[in-house]
């Protein structure tokens, strides 16, 4: 394997060379030619000056910034507010490359439906003991609350964001499923309007599928949640405020599905109905796209302390005069601990082989897969079952002793609060940094609806771990991202 990249028709001009990894290439094969469906667009990155792709980043983040496409960072006891970092070359995935995605995230969520209609019903699969009971009724996400509770479709998870890697074959694996409130949507339909306007003569001959239809989606998902007899259902979206990390997302897409804002505060529920409160009275809500933790979502039933949620809102809900989307109890699905029995999840309800694989996983709380831990945690990445957004994991390779030492401490005292995965060397992806096109870790977020049907947007968050070497790309950690065009057609080539 080469350790760089010289030639003029391989290498943009702005960069000396373009570093070969042993992590796949979205644009170079390891043997240093050009991928095909990338032709197009390397050209055009060849042909730029430092000067005009600065020049083009920077007119990127002003419009960013003036749109308020922003994100809050907390830490070191106070919060600050930032654009995400977003690199202005796109990321390209070809159709057949796609078309296998969308066939295994349909079939996933098909499957962690029924699992959580299961959990949340019969409990056969406990029953049959596919899973271990505790496991799944111990953890910190399930909610007893939702035990026999009607779910229109048995469309638990309504939206959802699954995290894929590339192995280093090329082949696509899910790292994490997403299922309670995930985010990012508003940042790739940012990020495609910015990359429209950075490369637009490529945009319009690449054939590159749209994702500008993801609010009426999302809207006719949540519309079909609502009960026949209700023509024209009321749906709001349920944020937690202005100071949450993903608010700009949640006046984004209200605003685009023309729909309310609404917070805890401007609803009431009388009799079991849920209403807000607008300027000529209380009306009747329908359908809530709630942006709330469960925990928060009703003090009368949750935690006692929440001034996010509504007094009142389970009892309407298990009612049945209100749909909360996604349902709570979604997280025991997407639990890391559980993530590891999916496949036998799809086996047991779907009788199929998964269409795409998970990462071989460690759970801590098997004390002969502990030891292991214990042994290998400077090959390892070890991560709380519970937590996300980057908190709570130790990247074993990155680590210093100590740190690996303290963790492994933590690991001791509450094993079943952990697991552990191989250290994946997350494919590349070209980026421009200081002034060069140089490849960076990246990982694919695509985006799922489901109502009275699953809908697979054709397009997804491309996260990226701007700091060299560095595999973490969550936006809270310092990633960034990136568009992902993905294109009609199997010959399509940008």
């Amino acid at each position: 394997m080469k350790s760089g990249r010289t030639s003029a028709a391989r290498a943009p001009a702005i960069a000396p060379f373009y570093p070969v990894e042993r992590a796949y290439d979205d644009m170079f094969t390891a043997e240093g030619t050009l991928r095909p469906h990338y032709r197009q667009l390397h050209g055009r990155m060849s042909a730029l000056s430092a000067a005009e792709l600065a020049d083009r980043q920077r007119t990127l983040e002003q419009s960013f910034l003036l749109q308020g496409i922003t994100f809050t960072v907390y830490g070191g006891g106070e919060a600050t507010e930032r654009i995400i970092p977003t690199d202005l070359f796109p990321r390209i995935i070809p159709a057949t490359e796609w078309a296998l995605i969308e066939k295994g995230l349909t079939q996933r969520l098909r499957a962690l439906n029924a699992f959580l209609a299961d959990v949340y019903g019969g409990q056969k699969i406990l029953a049959d003991g596919v899973l271990p009971r505790d496991l799944v009724l111990g953890a910190a996400s399930y909610r007893r609350e939702m035990q026999g509770i009607y779910v229109p479709y048995d469309a638990y998870v309504n939206v959802s964001g699954a995290d894929l890697i590339r192995g280093e074959d090329g082949g696509f694996f899910v790292l994490e499923d997403n299922l309670r409130v995930p985010s990012g949507v508003s940042y790739m339909l940012a990020n495609r309007e910015a990359a429209k306007r950075t490369f637009p003569e490529i945009f319009r001959s690449a054939r590159v599928r749209p994702v500008e239809r993801y609010p009426d989606l999302l809207l006719a998902a949540l519309k079909s949640l609502a009960p026949e007899w209700r023509p024209d259902p009321q749906i709001v979206v349920l944020t937690p405020g202005v100071f949450n990390s993903a608010y700009y997302e949640h006046a984004y897409l209200a605003r685009l599905m023309g729909v309310p804002l609404v917070e805890g505060r401007d609803l009431v529920v009388h009799d079991n109905i849920v209403h807000m409160r607008t300027t000529s009275g209380l009306r009747a809500v329908d359908v809530i796209y709630r942006r709330v933790d469960d925990d928060f979502i009703d003090p009368l039933t949750f935690r006692r302390d929440s001034i996010l949620g509504a007094a009142g809102l389970f009892n309407a809900y298990r009612a049945g005069n209100v749909v909360i989307a996604n349902a709570p109890g979604t997280g025991v699905a997407d639990d890391k601990a559980v993530y590891a029995y999916v496949p036998d999840i799809i086996h047991y309800y779907l009788g199929e082989d998964p269409v795409l694989p998970n990462v071989k996983t460690f759970l801590c709380r098997n004390p002969v897969e502990l030891n292991h831990v214990l042994a290998n945690l400077d090959k390892l990445v070890v991560k709380a079952v519970g937590a996300s957004g980057g908190y709570g994991m130790l990247v074993g390779p990155h680590a210093t002793l100590a740190e690996r030492r303290a963790f492994a401490q933590r690991l001791k005292a509450d094993p079943t609060n952990y697991i552990a995965q191989p250290t994946i060397h997350l494919s590349t992806a070209p980026c421009l940094v200081e002034g060069r096109i140089e490849p960076r870790h990246v990982d694919l977020r695509p985006f799922l609806l489901a109502g009275s049907k699953i809908t697979v947007v054709p397009g997804a968050l491309t996260r990226v771990a701007l700091r060299r070497g560095s595999l973490v790309v969550n936006s809270s950690q310092g990633g960034g991202s990136k568009d992902t065009w993905v294109l009609a057609g199997s010959e399509a080539k940008p």
